[in-house]
């Protein structure tokens, strides 16, 4: 079938009802049903104040939801996409430890269980089946958690969708956890066209077994449903016939796949109250409360999502995988990376909106995570000729400029004790060249001063740095540039637009698009460097400080291959430059057009007294040159590499090596350990 006419706003639609439902469920994940009506009632609202947490977190949900997805991307977007070529963007996407999963140990956690198999060298889908793992630590929740992204590459497509959620899951799930996520799949795929929930079971009911458990559940509570309108004793039967106390494991699929069902049907096709039944009915609360708000965003579109849950998000998402840059993102960007998918799996070419900018705006509602940080605006997304824009209305006259803009690097505080790490880097630094387009209303009631700023990091409050100021007459447009300056070894926490106007009416201005381009120029220090760069890096090696002894940077890798990693797809064209001191290593390197841990171009020195420049991707590794070079430890090495276009120039004590990038079109940069540990210095990174 053709792909809907709305397909990317239903899309859009989707990822917001994912991220709402997760971060409306995850300050009680895990309560019983009891414990939530004792404590806050029905879950009508968000209640993370309550709990004193942040609304946006870092949650598996989420970032193995759209994660994952990256399989399509990184393989070229194939319809008979494998297990196998899943299980390798696990490898290449997670930081054992410390990115996407629950790390509760083998046996206890299936994706933790899971990701130990793939690295024993065991290939999907055996990694994750019964026979390797047991029938209860395989029919776990996560086959069910992460396949929303699976259903919406696949829109009135149930058979596809159904099937590529299942090649995703086994990876890590069997059994029963492959029908469930295969029956809401199915759903969700079937939702972009039809609005009937009982036609949406039917759909799921035909493209799993009718003997399997999910299926039997599915009918039994459709039959209950027919004789009971209360929730509450409906949930009361699904924990007695289909409980945590029937099926072991932390949280199995059954009892929650059960209670999304319960939601749907008892929820009588309302978003809210969907939202409402699964939260408060307890289980595994953010998991099951994501899956029921996407399938009920992508079911009724935008409508469907009140303001009341968007306005709080704003768009806001945190991706942690090894690609740290993609890590501060938002729920427009992430689902045009779901259409363009789709589009291309479906033989479509697909065109970005407005030339593929960051930040466009061009959704009903939509926010990017733009913000008053000071001052007072009046924010809203409005109709501009044929697109939309980001509206910021003023009140002058202004003493102070008001700052409107968004985060480029995470706060330190969404890396709680026992929730999930949010290890990333900046998406904005020195160097690059920031773009805007902006226009002055003709009803604006005088001029409006508009200007870049960055905020960057500081210990106590942040520091704004601003660009010259443009005067913006009533009716006047704009296109704004500025290549941000040096910023001191500070890193820009985050980025947007100061306004001013001399009034004391109203003035607006309408923000159409920001985008940034190129590589940074900036120089890198650790032990010398602000603290918040420390943070700043992907740690994918056993240790990594940013500050040790002499060195500005040490990685240590206790086994195998180990790579800190910093900076993110988009830069495509630089030359990156420092110093190594191994201390004990068997290898060491420095890497460029990183993008993850299996991923990337790098120049090695190893034991065997060779210096080479290495392609690898997957388990493929090519040798694209080789000189001899002795290797010593405590000597210090100077190592530069340079990209640009598809011709690849490492450096390596005054030997030079060149290649091809192949596939790798652009990434972060990389230092690279094997068997031991290396001292770094300042590392260099410019233009090329």
């Amino acid at each position: 079938m053709p792909l809907p006419s709305d397909y990317s706003e239903r899309v859009y639609a989707g990822v917001l009802g994912k991220i709402v439902g997760v971060y409306l469920g995850r300050p009680f994940e895990g309560w019983s049903n009891r414990d939530i009506e004792r404590t806050f009632g029905e879950i009508t609202g968000y209640v993370h104040e309550q709990r004193g947490v942040p609304l946006v977190v870092a949650d598996d949900d989420v970032s193995g939801t759209f994660g994952f997805l990256r399989a399509l991307e990184e393989h070229g977007y194939p319809r008979d996409l494998t297990p196998n070529q899943v299980r390798e963007t696990w490898l290449n996407a997670i930081v054992e430890n410390r990115s996407i999963l629950w790390w509760g140990g083998m046996g206890v956690s299936t994706e933790h269980t899971a990701f130990l198999r793939m690295k024993q060298g065991v290939p999907a889908p055996e990694c994750g089946s019964i026979e390797r793992n047991g029938q209860v630590v395989a029919e776990q929740i996560g086959a069910q958690i992460f396949i929303d992204g699976w259903a919406m590459v696949a829109p009135n497509d149930p058979a596809f969708a159904a099937d590529l959620a299942r090649r995703a899951a086994s990876v890590s799930h069997d059994g029963e956890a492959l029908f469930g996520a295969m029956a809401l799949a199915a759903m969700e795929s079937a939702a972009f066209g039809e609005s009937n929930l009982d036609l949406l079971r039917e759909v799921a009911l035909a493209q799993i077994p009718k003997d399997c458990l999910v299926a039997t559940m599915i009918r039994e509570l459709r039959d209950l449903r027919s004789r009971e309108p209360d929730w509450r004793k409906a949930l009361a039967w699904l924990d007695e016939r289909y409980g945590y106390r029937r099926y072991g494991g932390g949280c199995h699929m059954i009892p929650n796949h059960g209670l999304i069902q319960l939601a749907l049907l008892w929820g009588d096709g309302d978003f809210d109250r969907s939202l409402t039944i699964v939260n408060t009915g307890g289980w595994d609360t953010d998991c099951n409360s994501g899956n029921v708000g996407c399938l009920m965003g992508i079911r009724g579109g935008l409508d469907a999502v009140a303001d009341r849950w968007r306005e709080p998000v704003r768009d806001r998402m945190y991706l942690p995988t090894a690609n740290g840059g993609r890590c501060v993102t938002d729920a427009v960007r992430e689902a045009e990376r779901v259409v363009r998918a789709g589009r291309t799996l479906a033989g479509e070419t697909h065109a970005s909106p407005k030339d593929g900018a960051r930040f466009t705006f061009h959704h009903p509602g939509s926010a990017q995570g733009f913000e008053v940080l000071v001052g007072e605006a009046r924010l809203a997304n409005v109709v501009h000729g044929t697109s939309r824009a980001l509206s910021i209305g003023i009140v002058g006259p202004t003493i102070e400029p008001i700052r409107v803009g968004t985060e480029t690097l995470p706060s330190r505080r969404l890396n709680p004790a026992g929730g999930y790490r949010c290890d990333a880097c900046p998406t904005l630094y020195p160097g690059q060249r920031l773009h805007a387009r902006v226009m002055a209303p003709p009803d604006n009631a005088d001029d409006v001063q508009v200007a870049f700023f960055v905020g960057l990091a500081g210990e106590d409050r942040p520091t704004f740095l601003d660009a010259a100021a443009t005067v913006l007459a009533p009716g006047k447009e704009a296109t704004l540039e500025w290549f941000v300056p040096e910023t001191l070894s500070q890193p820009v926490e985050t980025v947007g637009l100061a306004l001013s106007s001399a009034s004391s009416g109203e003035s607006r201005l309408l923000l159409d698009r920001i985008d940034w381009t190129g590589a940074p120029d900036t120089t890198f220090f650790g032990r010398s460097g602000h603290s918040r760069w420390r943070d700043a890096w992907v740690p994918g090696c056993t240790r990594f400080d940013p500050s040790w002894e002499d060195a500005e940077f040490r990685a240590a890798q206790d086994e195998g291959e180990g790579m800190a990693i910093h900076g993110e797809d988009g830069w495509r064209d630089y030359r990156v430059e420092t110093t190594f001191k191994p201390r004990l290593a068997r290898a060491f390197g420095l890497a460029a057009r990183v993008q993850g841990l299996r991923r990337h171009l790098a120049v090695v020195l190893s034991d065997d007294h060779v210096v080479r420049l290495l392609r690898t991707v997957g388990d493929e590794r090519a040798v694209l040159a080789e000189e001899p070079l002795r290797f010593e430890l405590e000597r210090t090495y100077r190592f530069a590499v340079q990209v640009v276009d598809d011709r690849v120039v490492a450096e390596a004590e005054g030997l030079r090596l060149e290649g091809t990038p192949g596939p790798l079109d652009g990434g972060a940069i990389g230092l690279l350990v094997r068997d031991g540990n290396v001292h770094a210095g300042a590392i260099r990174i410019h233009p090329a």
